[in-house]
């Protein structure tokens, strides 16, 4: 942690104080010198933000200061695609720098923790739009129930399907249930495929979101989908071979979608979470100010002591 001064900003670009950052598990990625653009040190991470603009600069349009914003992570500037928190410097400090076309503008019914869940709400809103979206007659299974996992299954809940989480960890099948699914699994008390079926009267899922990356989801997902049922792919597993039933793939006459990031679903988001009132806040298990950084950081890297720890300005 460095004390640095507040940036200054050009007549395009505007300047914001956070209120609340997420700490993400591809932050641990970037601390590990891994991630899948190139990136360079020094760089602030924090790329799951909201915040209130401070300072607006003279040629920019439609932004006032004291709004909240929060702003998107996957950015473009003349150069090149770059990454929010990852590539460009982040939101883990008091203020930071941004430019308006990547912001979205807060109402006021969303409250500071859940405008931090906005960035991993839209991967998991994006993921279950990708494969055609669901409503109240269909079951939906999410694989993992890591944030991206959780944030897909409130999408699900919110569009009004059955939802079923799978994870072993207790403290995350707690929180899906308090997010509305309607059953939790432990992959590692049951047999899952076999379980799934019971719960779908031998069926299958209409909706298979696999949110884990971890070689035993990945090795039984396609066996989890009904007959001409969807899979979408959110979980990351890269570099790693995985055996698995793609002839289901075939037999089943499945769809299968791969799904990153959250290109274009930003505004359909906020508006979702405005209208349906989720409350996400099982998610945030813990929350430090910013001057605990490290602290948290570390806690951070125990799945199985949290879900997510935010960090706060306030």
């Amino acid at each position: 942690m460095q004390d640095v001064p507040v940036p200054k900003i050009t007549e395009t670009e505007i300047l914001v104080r956070l209120l609340k950052v997420g700490i993400c598990h591809s932050d641990y990625e970037l601390l590990a010198g891994r991630y899948i653009i190139p990136i360079s040190y020094p760089v602030t991470p924090g790329h799951e933000w909201c915040g209130e603009i401070v300072e607006v600069g003279r040629a920019v349009q439609g932004f006032h200061r004291g709004e909240r914003v929060v702003g998107e992570c996957v950015v473009r500037l003349p150069d090149r695609i770059h990454h929010f928190g990852f590539s460009l410097n982040g939101a883990d400090r008091e203020y930071f720098v941004v430019r308006p076309e990547w912001l979205h503008k807060l109402p006021d019914s969303i409250d500071d923790g859940t405008a931090s869940l906005i960035e991993p709400f839209t991967c998991g809103f994006y993921a279950v739009q990708r494969s055609g979206g669901t409503n109240a007659s269909e079951t939906v299974v999410v694989s993992g129930g890591g944030t991206i996992g959780l944030v897909s299954a409130a999408a699900a809940i919110g569009m009004g399907a059955r939802v079923i989480v799978v994870d072993p960890i207790a403290t995350r099948r707690a929180a899906a249930l308090k997010l509305g699914a309607a059953e939790v699994v432990d992959p590692l008390a049951v047999d899952v495929v076999a379980h799934i079926r019971m719960l779908t009267q031998g069926v299958g899922a209409d909706l298979v979101i696999e949110a884990s990356g971890h070689d035993a989801s990945l090795g039984v997902v396609f066996d989890l989908a009904r007959e001409e049922g969807r899979l979408s792919m959110v979980g990351i597993n890269i570099g790693r071979m995985v055996n698995s039933h793609l002839g289901n793939i075939q037999m089943r006459n499945l769809t299968v979608r791969g799904c990153i990031g959250s290109p274009g679903v930003w505004p359909a988001a906020i508006r979702f979470l405005e209208r349906t009132r989720l409350d996400l806040s099982p998610i945030r298990t813990h929350e430090f100010p910013l001057s605990r950084s490290i602290e948290a950081f570390a806690l951070g890297s125990q799945a199985d002591q949290c879900i997510k720890v935010t960090l706060s300005n306030e």
